[in-house]
């Protein structure tokens, strides 16, 4: 996926991990397990609240479930937090749908695969697609303040 389009998933997944709680850190060596109903029904719970922090153009509230050391093709927490920023001032309105295609435990973290579709409404020509994706994988891993983006350390 190009840079852009993961700086946009990135952030959109951020968003629904922001709130969710459950065990430890990613590890990609470890053999991956599938999570737990009780830790996939936390997340789905938590996609409600994210989806609502974005389209309410949130920036704070999105970026406060991407860690400070978060690193993923490159982008950092700076570079979600502007992409967030030039959203924001391009689309008039945006909405998210964001599903959770699966969950898997990895070492004491979780890798999230979702697919989703964001649509913005630009002036004059109305409704666009943003982004559209299928099952992207993001690591997640829990800090002080719950499930945060940690991306995949690269």
């Amino acid at each position: 996926m190009a840079r852009r389009g993961r700086a946009a998933v990135a952030l959109l997944v951020a968003a629904l991990l922001g709130s969710a709680q459950a065990p430890g850190a990613a590890a990609p060596a470890a053999a991956a397990r599938p999570a737990p109903p009780a830790i996939v029904a936390e997340l789905g719970a938590a996609i409600e609240a994210a989806r609502r922090r974005f389209e309410a153009r949130d920036r704070a509230g999105v970026l406060a479930a991407v860690s400070d050391r978060y690193r993923s093709a490159g982008l950092t927490k700076a570079a979600v937090g502007d992409q967030l920023s030039a959203m924001f001032a391009l689309y008039q309105e945006l909405r998210a749908r964001i599903t959770i295609d699966r969950v898997e435990m990895v070492g004491a973290g979780a890798r999230v695969y979702t697919t989703g579709e964001v649509t913005g409404r630009l002036p004059l020509v109305g409704w666009v697609i943003v982004l559209a994706w299928q099952g992207e994988p993001e690591v997640a891993r829990r800090e002080a303040a719950g499930w945060r983006l940690f991306g995949f350390q690269d």
